[in-house]
């Protein structure tokens, strides 16, 4: 139980009703909607979908073999792209990215193809009697993966299929990071991400040793001693924190440490309850903790952000379900002071309004105070610094916070790569972490090849 909130009552609901609260958000299509759904793609040259695609998938072409009542053709077309297209196709933010790129998404069409539809449909119905993707002979080359997140995944599996050894080492009990730990409940359903693992690693090869972190157990040094080569995918694994005083007081929590206990837990009805809710933030993270708080059974859940409605890194899409949830979206307004009961409990929160001056940011002068059993923040996840604390792993070149790598993620160390939220690469999303995983391991694959050619 998360101790902040022990003091917190419990949802009212059953565990039963509460299980129903969290049910699909896109329940899938039937073989008919699909079939309809994908004769509706016009199959186009140079398509503009693949193009907005950060995996690279051929869209026309898994769509076209739908058509056909090829299911397996599709599941095997998204999956050689993409060996987590499951997930993506249940978490990818498909209205920015393919659909939007979709050349019928225009006012005369009134709505592009449903692509991530159509491709969870592929996924879900394709009946494999075995993996589709075979190993290659054993190259007699091993690979250390650090973090067994989507780009660390995605990583051993192309290298697995190259022929290479691969050991994943994973600090949690189960693998699968955002994906196990991060996404709300309702986007992926009936244990989905590990089902999505155990299909993955089929193709062999891959070792996972859970409870090895690096900075704690392991060091840079001695993998990049012990294996040929290293790709990290550590993620960002530390919420920041608001820099406010009493920031850590009970009933102040970061959004994702929250989201990992209702992702993990069998009874819903056992979960502490914030009847007056506010979340701090303004992307996919704060509306996941607000929704999940609403279906709960929380009375009054609001949503802040220092800035505009346009500027939330949330999509529209995702706001809409923040607003058919009941959570209540307010804008330019700043954390000023949290405010504590007589037991020095989170009672609420004092906010300073704000506006734009010339670009930059203002408080208005003016301040309100909303009530709250408890505060959630979601306001960005931080690069864990401890992580990379030995000799060796502090000559990585740095960007920023994160870990600085070229266009095939090479970090400024031979032999150590790196993808996913711990780069500064392109955005902060899943299907953005499986292709760097996938890069990664083919930069890795020819680096590796190129040595045994020239011994």
């Amino acid at each position: 139980m998360i101790d902040t909130l022990s003091h917190l009552p419990r949802p009212d609901a059953g565990a039963a009703e509460l299980a129903d609260r969290f049910a699909d958000l896109a329940p899938p299509l039937t073989a008919r909607q699909a079939a309809l759904e994908s004769a509706r793609c016009l199959y186009c040259y140079d398509a503009p979908c693949i193009n907005a695609c950060p995996s690279e998938i051929d869209i026309p072409s898994f769509i076209r073999n739908i058509s056909h009542e090829n299911v397996q053709g599709a599941a095997q077309t998204i999956l050689s792209a993409n060996i987590l297209g499951g997930s993506c196709a249940r978490v990818c933010p498909t209205e920015i990215l393919c659909q939007q790129a979709c050349v019928r998404n225009n006012a005369q069409e009134c709505a592009p193809v449903l692509i991530g539809l159509l491709q969870r449909h592929a996924i879900d119905n394709a009946q494999f009697s075995e993996h589709p993707f075979q190993r290659a002979a054993a190259s007699g080359k091993r690979i250390a993966v650090v973090g067994a997140g989507p780009a660390g995944l995605s990583c051993a599996h192309r290298l697995a299929m190259h022929g290479h050894e691969v050991v994943i080492f994973e600090a949690r009990e189960k693998a699968g990071g955002l994906n196990e730990y991060g996404i709300a409940k309702y986007k992926l359903v009936d244990d989905f991400a590990q089902r999505e693992l155990a299909f993955l690693l089929q193709i062999g090869g891959i070792e996972i040793r859970h409870g090895h972190k690096l900075g704690d157990d392991l060091s840079l040094s001695e993998l990049h001693q012990q294996f040929d080569s290293v790709f990290l995918g550590i993620g960002l694994a530390a919420s920041k924190r608001l820099g406010l005083a009493d920031d850590a007081a009970p009933g102040l929590l970061a959004a994702t440490d929250y989201i990992r206990e209702l992702r993990q837990t069998d009874d819903l009805s056992q979960l502490p309850l914030a009847r007056r809710c506010i979340v701090l933030g303004a992307g996919n993270t704060a509306i996941d903790m607000a929704v999940q708080m609403s279906k709960l059974g929380a009375d009054d859940v609001n949503l802040v952000y220092r800035r505009g409605l346009s500027e939330m890194g949330a999509t529209e899409h995702e706001q809409a379900i923040a607003k058919d949830n009941q959570v209540r979206l307010l804008t330019w307004a700043q954390p000023e002071q949290v405010l504590l009961d007589d037991q020095g409990q989170v009672r609420g929160m004092r906010f300073a309004r704000t506006r734009l001056d010339n670009g930059r940011l203002q408080a208005t002068g003016e301040t309100f105070e909303l009530a709250a059993d408890a505060i959630f923040t979601a306001i960005g996840q931080a690069f864990d610094g401890a992580a990379l604390v030995d000799p060796l792993a502090r000559e990585l070149q740095r960007e920023g916070e994160r870990i600085w790598v070229d266009a095939q993620l090479r970090t400024s160390l031979p032999g150590i790569y790196a993808g996913g939220d711990c780069t500064a690469l392109g955005q902060d999303l899943t299907v953005q972490a499986v292709q760097h995983g996938k890069l990664a391991a083919e930069a890795i694959h020819a680096h590796l090849m190129l040595t045994v050619e020239a011994a």
